[in-house]
């Protein structure tokens, strides 16, 4: 019987958190997040798992970033620091039967935390994947996944959250992920 904080596809949700144009130049170590995010998304569509994008005040900060943008149905805007906020989207959740999401994006220490601390208080299991969130300062980040772990959320890595979604070389997308590890890997 898997442990209650295992991640499955059939029971997890993607978030992936205001990465836009004006931001993402700010933000420390940049490429490397953007690529992780890059990763989750192609390793949640393979595995055919719900994935939700927000962005803040797009206007104003512009749209998600080009390598992220065509990976994602749809972006949902909000002006408020908590995706939360934004209508319908705990209840698509609860509609998907999602009682796991995923956290990545940016800032940590803005709209990630207070995403995840709403989503924690909504009774969601909340998973933050430490090197697919970022802020333009390192105590920022470093201070908010501290934070978010105190309050209840799961810090994972990108890596380690693929590889739980699939949960061993038997499963049919198991070739699939192991070329996007690699390609990943290209990257570094």
């Amino acid at each position: 019987m898997p442990h209650a904080t295992q991640l499955s596809p059939a029971d997890t949700a993607l978030l992936v958190i205001d990465v836009q144009e004006k931001l993402v130049p700010m933000i420390l170590d940049a490429n490397a997040l953007v690529r992780n995010i890059a990763f989750l998304l192609d390793a949640a569509q393979l595995l055919q798992m719900p994935t939700l994008c927000t962005e803040q005040y797009p206007r104003g900060l512009g749209a998600t970033v080009s390598p992220l943008i065509e990976k994602l149905p749809e972006r949902l805007d909000k002006v408020a620091f908590s995706c939360c906020a934004v209508p319908n989207l705990v209840e698509s959740l609860h509609r998907e039967a999602r009682p796991k999401v995923v956290l990545c994006g940016i800032e940590a220490h803005v709209c990630v935390l207070h995403t995840a601390l709403d989503l924690l208080a909504h009774d969601f299991r909340v998973y933050v994947v430490a090197d697919a969130v970022g802020s333009r300062s390192a105590i920022d980040r470093d201070m908010a996944l501290r934070r978010l772990e105190q309050a209840g959320a799961v810090l994972t890595t990108s890596e380690m959250c693929v590889f739980e979604w699939i949960g061993g070389a038997g499963h049919p997308q198991f070739k699939a992920v192991s070329r996007l590890v690699q390609d990943r890997m290209k990257t570094l």
